[in-house]
């Protein structure tokens, strides 16, 4: 799978590290992600899932 990825990078263009370099990047981003995700306690998803019905009223105004 990945030398089938990295032919068709190569074809992309010349430059065959920054494709490489780019999926690389991607690829760990959404892992670290997931990780992130898998690690955060029950308590905290339960108040990010509760958020979009929170009728409290916060401004940070500085002024």
């Amino acid at each position: 799978m990945f030398k089938f990825i990295q032919q068709y990078a190569e074809k992309i263009s010349s430059a065959n590290i920054y494709p490489m370099i780019s999926l690389l990047i991607f690829f760990l981003f959404f892992v670290l992600l997931i990780v992130m995700v898998k690690k955060m306690k029950k308590e905290k998803v339960e108040e990010l899932s509760a958020l979009p019905f929170d009728t409290t009223e916060t401004t940070n105004s500085t002024f």
